[in-house]
This record gives C-alpha cells, sequence and structure tokens, in this order.
C-alpha cells in the first residue's frame, strides 16, 4: 500500500533519473524466473547517489515512525536492503539486522545478523516486491526468533496479486514509497515513455507471467 501519491511518483521520478528503475519494452528482459518484462529494477544503484539515497531514506524513516512509532530494531533483508535499511536505522537511532536468505553453512550458521532480544518489536525493510516470497522468508525467520514484526516497508512493489495474497495470507502489513502504478503514471506524464509504450507496459502488469512466451 502506498501512503502517499506524490511521494509514489518523486520516488518513481528519482528512481528512473538514475536508471534503477529501466523500460524497454522493445527490448525486454529476462528474470531470473524466466518471465520476459520490460522492466527491470535495481534499487541499489540509488545508494551510490547520495541524493536520492537521503530520500529514501528519511521518506522510509518518516514512514516508520508514523506507521509504527519507534520499534526495537529494524531488520534489512539481505542482499538488496541491507543498505538503505542501515541508512533508516541510523536515521531512527535504532539497533540494525540483516536476514540472510538462509542460515551460514560454517561458523554460527546464522541467518539473522547482529543482536536482538526475543519479543522485541520489529520493522523490516526491503528495496523490491514482486511475488514477496523471498521477503516472508526474512519474515518467517524473524518469528522464528520470537520477534514481533510489525510491518514492513519496501521502496517499490509491482503489485503482483500473488504478493498481496502472500502478504494476506502470513498477516503482514507492507507498504512502500511507490509502485507500478504511480511509476507508468510518471513515465507518462514526463513523457519518458510513448504512447505506444503504454499499452505495451500496461499488458505486461496484466499478465506477466505469460507476456512474450
Amino acid at each position: 500500500m502506498v501512503l502517499d501519491k506524490q511521494i509514489a511518483k518523486k520516488t518513481a521520478e528519482l528512481l528512473l533519473q538514475i536508471n534503477a528503475i529501466k523500460l524497454e519494452p522493445e527490448n525486454p528482459f529476462t528474470w531470473a524466473s524466466g518471465w520476459k518484462s520490460p522492466i527491470y529494477c535495481d534499487n541499489r544503484i540509488m545508494l551510490s547517489y547520495p541524493q536520492v539515497r537521503n530520500f529514501v531514506r528519511e521518506e522510509i524513516a518518516k514512514q516508520v515512525e508514523n506507521l509504527y512509532g519507534k520499534p526495537d530494531v529494524i531488520a534489512g533483508v539481505a542482499t538488496g536492503a541491507i543498505g538503505i535499511g542501515i541508512l533508516v536505522a541510523e536515521a531512527l537511532g535504532l539497533p540494525f539486522v540483516y536476514v540472510r536468505p538462509k542460515p551460514k553453512e560454517h561458523g554460527r550458521q546464522n541467518q539473522i545478523e547482529g543482536y536482538f532480544e526475543a519479543g522485541q518489536s520489529v520493522v523490516v525493510i526491503e528495496d523490491l516486491i514482486s511475488t514477496g516470497n523471498s521477503s516472508l522468508n526474512a519474515v518467517q525467520a524473524l518469528k522464528e526468533q520470537n520477534a514481533d514484526i510489525k510491518g514492513m516497508i519496501a521502496i517499490f512493489t509491482y503489485g503482483f496479486p500473488v504478493s498481496t495474497e502472500n502478504f494476506e495470507k502470513e498477516g503482514i502489513k507492507l507498504h512502500t514509497l511507490s509502485d507500478y502504478e504511480h511509476l507508468i503514471e510518471q513515465a507518462s506524464e514526463t513523457n519518458y515513455i510513448k504512447e505506444s509504450q503504454l499499452k505495451t507496459l500496461l499488458e505486461w502488469r496484466s499478465n506477466p507471467q505469460e507476456w512474450k512466451q
């Protein structure tokens, strides 16, 4: 869920400007899942742009406080959200941990890196939501250590119905700075995309699994 339309469009504008999000309807990307896609999103690029990362840090920090007050801990989902998670934790003056996709195979075999105590409240930070599976895997790892999960805030979501279903099933509140709908609106209004490209982008969003297969 996007809380602020103007922030959503501004976030989309900045991510497009630095090529963290690329829209190429005529030359689609192939995701790891095998899906063909006219969009590719790598929000880690924004860490290299101080103005953009500061904007994202401040807006996520505001949403954390507005939605949940100050939790005990900020958790980032590895690896994409480690950087922004640390920035948000620093902005709020809070401890930080990050969650690996699976436990390490050596040493202490940690899946959660950092220190927190059972029962502490946690807000999870993510960079990108597609199906939500990897994000919710991190939530599950925290729950297994008796963390009190308040919710998750991400930079961007494609807004696939399957992700909405997955988060609802697990009872996890998800908010994002921006989403596909506001991205396409911003790209269209600023002539970043042509009318013909808009049609293609909307077609993909309606059935991404089957698009150009």
